[in-house]
């Protein structure tokens, strides 16, 4: 009996000793010191992604040989930088240091994902059923968000449903040439507004992507308006006064002024490449 409680004894000891749960417990200062300096280090200037995209992007079309065959390693870094990011450090960021971080990651992970097929004509070519490689998670968001991710996910669930920014629609590029322009730069907090603003202009301005005719009185635009119509009309407003917010003085007063008549363009698929 005594020898029975011994043993007893020693095995509540042990399972004391190497349970992962109480060793957990005995580590979280330094565990939350280490996440601290990650959260510390964290460039929310994300000076490596302009500096990517001063290299091998001019005027929107990516030079994805030359990225494939000399830039992947510097690429790779910025994403490991984006990789080592935590949730708790995430949820004390501000909402623009959130949204500058998931356009840059959206954008940087989508030319992870062509460089992984290159060379091809177009990012659906990738997968067997159309929107594949939208769906494909390919992304490592353990830390951060619990899984892999795929672009929908970015997309969809973050930059639409969680942080409700319309203008994400004109930052965020799907490597096609009816995207939006792939800017030179990477989306910083500091300056998040106007380079939305800015990105908003350059897309509604952009005569093979959206243009109006006065005569007619035809609004003919992407087919992203098209496809986001609710992330444009929140509040109450309708595509036409959205579209007149980024528009020029003139084009702008015309759209106030009476009914238009919406068509959408066809959707130009091809890569934005050079």
């Amino acid at each position: 009996m005594l020898e029975r409680c011994v043993l007893s004894l020693v095995l509540l000891v042990a399972g004391v000793a190497w349970n992962p749960r109480a060793q957990a417990a005995e580590r979280p200062s330094g565990a939350t010191g280490q996440a601290s300096d990650a959260c510390a280090r964290f460039d929310h200037g994300h000076a490596a992604w302009t500096t990517i995209l001063g290299r091998y992007v001019r005027n929107g079309s990516v030079d994805y040989a030359a990225l494939k065959r000399v830039g992947q390693a510097e690429l790779r870094e910025y994403l490991r930088a984006l990789e080592s990011v935590e949730r708790s450090c995430h949820d004390g960021w501000s909402r623009p240091q959130k949204l500058a971080y998931w356009i840059n990651a959206y954008n940087a992970y989508t030319l992870r994902l062509i460089l992984d097929h290159y060379p091809l004509t177009s990012i659906r070519s990738i997968g067997v059923l159309p929107g594949a490689a939208f769906r494909t998670e390919f992304i490592p968001s353990e830390r951060l968000r619990g899984r892999i991710l795929a672009l929908n996910d970015i997309e969809h669930e973050i930059l639409r449903k969680e942080l409700q920014e319309a203008r994400i629609h004109f930052a965020i590029v799907c490597a096609s040439k009816s995207c939006p322009t792939l800017r030179g730069e990477a989306y910083r907090a500091t300056d998040l507004e106007n380079q939305l603003d800015d990105a908003a202009r350059t897309f509604v301005a952009d005569t093979s992507k959206n243009r109006f005719d006065a005569a007619t009185r035809i609004l003919s635009l992407s087919s992203i308006f098209k496809w986001f119509h609710e992330d444009f009309e929140r509040g109450g407003r309708t595509i036409p006064e959205f579209v007149a917010r980024y528009s020029d003085e003139a084009t702008a007063n015309a759209l106030r002024k009476a009914e238009v008549e919406v068509k959408f363009l066809d959707y130009d698929w091809s890569l934005n490449g050079t």
